[in-house]
């Protein structure tokens, strides 16, 4: 199987090896846009991708397996592309054409390696909330015409209504088009093959949320459940994660450390396990709001919730963790190498940590914390509860 990148400029963009290759084919598979740029030279049968794309992929493979086939695909195929998908399922050549990230900066005259992309196609738009700091320059890849609105309304709800935006269209085409404004005043039309460029501009006072673990408590909805601020950056420490890493997130409340987690790197995946509907429900939310939608809600108690999961590389248990059977099923489910942490409020929970440590091992420790708080018309210290946490690792045999 060839997969071709194929740019907005159609066949007179093609490299002569990517023109070779559709008119030695047998089978050219594209999207209907993608297939109407061919030339009639192309004697190939010509397959449309069925709606929705990725379960068709695996039978198509099947179905043309020993055919001389082509798949097109949208400038670079392995660039948030199709031919990473198809790469999972056989063997392919790849013949790109300029991702249209590459034409965006090169249009703009921006370094290519220190720009942010983010992709929402066929993803939420929320995805934008922890990529926006500024000073930073994104690419955003658009589903069509109607996500640079959307991309607007995100940045001036957050606070980034000065940064500019500058929409390219049909990069690489004789109709090519660039239109520029701010987001708190976007209105600009443009064509549904598109990309927004923005220079992020915070307005005085807009809410930072960095990267680092210890957000504020109050940037989550929440009911009192919750990993409070300077104990979560501590429990993501001591999960350590890493890129491409997967989380349990076991009693998430509401999915403060899943979301925290998520939030260190864009491969950093979460799934948070919580078992009322309400605290459920904020999850999701805090997940949008916060830039990871991606995030898996499990709702069920554990540990039965935790059955049929994929394997975790760390497990957080920070609700129910009495429940019978709940830290039997995560420390099983961890391979060598995998990390549990937990965090023991309640003296019966505190107990059970001390109990499991003596058994494989990790350290405990109390972790304390007290704020500043007004005493009459003085300020005095407010301790917080403090908690017992357990961290242990798996030894790699």
């Amino acid at each position: 199987m060839t997969v071709v990148g194929v740019g907005a400029d159609g066949w007179t963009g093609l490299v002569p090896a990517a023109r070779a290759a559709l008119l030695a084919a047998r089978v050219v598979v594209g999207s209907p846009r993608q297939l109407g740029l061919l030339p009639p030279e192309v004697a190939a049968e010509r397959v449309a991708w069925p709606t929705p794309l990725l379960p068709a992929v695996e039978p198509l493979v099947a179905a043309h397996e020993g055919t001389v086939m082509c798949v097109l695909a949208s400038g670079d195929p392995m660039f948030f592309g199709i031919g990473t998908t198809l790469a999972r399922h056989t063997a392919v050549h790849v013949i790109p054409h300029p991702s249209s990230a590459s034409l965006a900066c090169a249009r703009l005259g921006w370094a290519l390696d220190r720009t942010t992309v983010v992709s929402c196609v066929a993803r939420p738009v929320e995805r934008l909330h922890s990529a926006l700091h500024p000073g930073v320059r994104l690419l955003i890849l658009s589903e069509g015409a109607q996500t640079p609105a959307a991309v607007a309304a995100l940045l001036t709800d957050r606070g980034f209504g000065p940064s500019r935006m500058t929409v390219l269209s049909d990069l690489g085409a004789p109709a090519e088009t660039v239109v520029e404004g701010t987001a708190s005043t976007w209105s600009g039309a443009v064509g549904p093959l598109n990309v927004v460029a923005v220079e992020c501009a915070a307005e005085p006072g807009a809410r930072r949320l960095p990267r680092v673990p210890g957000l504020p408590d109050d940037v989550f909805e929440h009911d009192g459940q919750i990993t409070k601020r300077e104990v979560r950056a501590l429990t993501v420490s001591a999960l350590a994660p890493e890129p491409g890493e997967l989380l349990w997130d076991v009693g998430a409340g509401s999915g403060s450390v899943g979301i925290e987690w998520s939030r260190t790197d864009p491969t950093c995946r979460a799934v948070a396990v919580e078992p009322r509907a309400d605290r459920a429900d904020r999850v999701e939310r805090n997940a949008l709001a916060l830039g990871v939608p991606e995030l898996r809600l499990v709702r069920g108690s554990a540990p039965a919730a935790l059955d049929g999961l994929p394997e975790p590389d760390a497990v957080f248990v920070g609700g129910g963790v009495t429940a019978e059977g709940v830290l039997d099923a995560c420390w099983s489910a961890l391979e060598p190498g995998g990390r549990i942490v937990v965090n023991a409020v309640t003296v019966e929970s505190e107990a059970l940590v001390v109990r499991w440590r003596g058994v494989v091992g990790g350290t405990l420790t109390r972790l304390s914390v007290a704020r500043a708080a007004p005493i009459g018309g003085f300020t005095g210290w407010r301790q917080a509860m403090p908690i017992t946490q357990w961290v242990a690792s798996k030894e790699r045999v």
